[in-house]
């Protein structure tokens, strides 16, 4: 189930969810031209993180791997990026919403055990 369509839209939506919420907490955090920094570079780094390391061959993703790690590194990479993406926006208010976010992660992981296990076989 990791590897169907209507999955890896739910990750890609959660993907995005998350990148929103690295922006909205550095709208929030900075000041001045400091802001607009923050709200461009954080999720321009995850989503650059997310892009790069990539586990070779990978069938939700493009295949390529410009960077190849390891399974179990991508998961942390994921699990690093999620939980930073939560945590921004708990910080910048939103409680309720980052706990919705973190119950449709574990959804999303609780759907993909093919793909984890595939994960950690490589």
């Amino acid at each position: 189930m990791g590897f169907h369509p209507i999955n890896l839209g739910f990750r890609f939506l959660l993907e995005l969810a998350a990148l929103v919420s690295m922006a909205v907490w550095g709208w929030r955090t900075g000041e001045g031209w400091h802001r607009i920094l923050l709200a461009a570079a954080v999720p321009a780094a995850a989503a650059l993180l997310w892009g790069v390391f990539a586990v070779p061959d990978d069938p939700s993703r493009s295949g390529g791997a410009p960077v190849v790690v390891p399974g179990f590194v991508r998961l942390i990479i994921e699990a690093v990026i999620f939980g930073f993406g939560l945590w921004a926006l708990r910080e910048s208010g939103f409680v309720r919403m980052s706990a919705v976010l973190g119950l449709l992660v574990m959804i999303h992981y609780a759907l993909s055990h093919d793909r984890i296990t595939w994960l950690l076989r490589r």
